[in-house]
């Protein structure tokens, strides 16, 4: 049994499409604490987190956008993921847009740089996020968690990552939407990659139990971020940044499932769901649903209507 422990995030600070502080009340109405709990899990709600007030938080780049409560929400999110790890028990955050990922796994990595073990991510979303402030066009912050925590530079501003994780520590999944710019960065770094070209040609299983594979042998912690745009949005609609040809009901679930049977994740993200854009709660529920397959849920657990 897990001690399960979620943590709201209601940040809408990333992006400028307003709806996403919505996504933890939306979780907490379709059921995700009972999902989790039938499964034998121990379950704790810790509610919502606030941002820290700060002075105002400067960015060189004039189209930055909520740069001020970017950073706010950083240091509260890094602190709560911190304790909730500290507490034994494991993370999930609902969230809120992905900016709320530049607070989430800096906790984590700070737990695991004092636990001396390394931090592995999965990253599984439609957009890269491997901007920095300095480099949007858009100015919307939940473009940029992923180059915080590989440690590229231009987060003056922000605290400093706890120990940056490397790019053969990290992988991408479901990938089909990078600026130019994005992309010669990644490629520079070396960032493992599976976009939606790879997985229709290789599949999700191999590419994966290999990066599993990888953590397993490092004695690695791993976290997950979930994003809802990792989905296809004719299954997925609640979201802001809906690009099409995402993954499919059941690749998902293989995805969740996997990661359940490696027991190597520890810390959860789940982002960018906008209850406002939801057509009667599916993606929501879906979501719910993903969570269940990640904590043990399996085939012959889920209700079926009479043939």
């Amino acid at each position: 049994m897990t001690r399960i422990i979620l943590i709201g995030a209601p940040v809408d600070s990333g992006q400028r499409r307003p709806g996403c502080l919505m996504g933890p009340s939306a979780y907490r109405v379709a059921g995700l604490a009972r999902e989790i709990a039938l499964e034998d899990h121990e379950i704790e709600d810790r509610g919502d987190v606030r941002p820290e007030r700060l002075a105002d938080v400067p960015c060189a780049n004039p189209a930055v956008d909520q740069m001020t409560e970017t950073v706010g929400w950083t240091l509260s999110l890094k602190a709560a993921v911190h304790q909730a790890l500290r507490d034994g028990g494991f993370p999930v955050i609902m969230g809120g847009d992905h900016a709320l990922a530049l607070g989430t796994v800096a906790g984590a990595a700070l737990w695991a740089l004092e636990q001396k073990r390394p931090l592995f991510l999965l990253w599984l979303d439609a957009h890269s996020d491997f901007h920095t402030p300095l480099t949007t066009t858009s100015g919307n912050l939940h473009g940029t968690p992923l180059a915080y925590i590989n440690g590229r530079d231009g987060f003056d501003g922000f605290p400093p990552f706890p120990a940056p994780v490397p790019a053969e520590r990290i992988c991408m999944f479901g990938i089909r939407s990078v600026d130019p710019a994005e992309q010669a960065a990644m490629q520079e770094r070396d960032i493992q990659i599976n976009d939606m070209r790879v997985i229709d040609e290789h599949g999700i299983v191999a590419p994966l139990r290999a990066f599993l594979d990888r953590v397993r042998a490092a004695n690695g912690m791993l976290h997950v971020s979930l994003d809802v745009d990792f989905l296809d949005p004719s299954i997925a609609p609640a979201v802001g940044t809906t690009v099409p040809g995402g993954t499919t009901f059941r690749e998902a679930h293989l995805v969740m499932e996997l990661l359940h049977e490696s027991a190597l994740v520890t810390s959860l993200d789940l982002v960018e769901l906008n209850p406002f854009l939801d057509d009667r709660g599916m993606t929501a529920r879906l979501m719910v649903d993903l969570v269940g397959s990640l904590v043990g849920k399996k085939v012959f657990d889920r209700p079926t209507r009479p043939r």
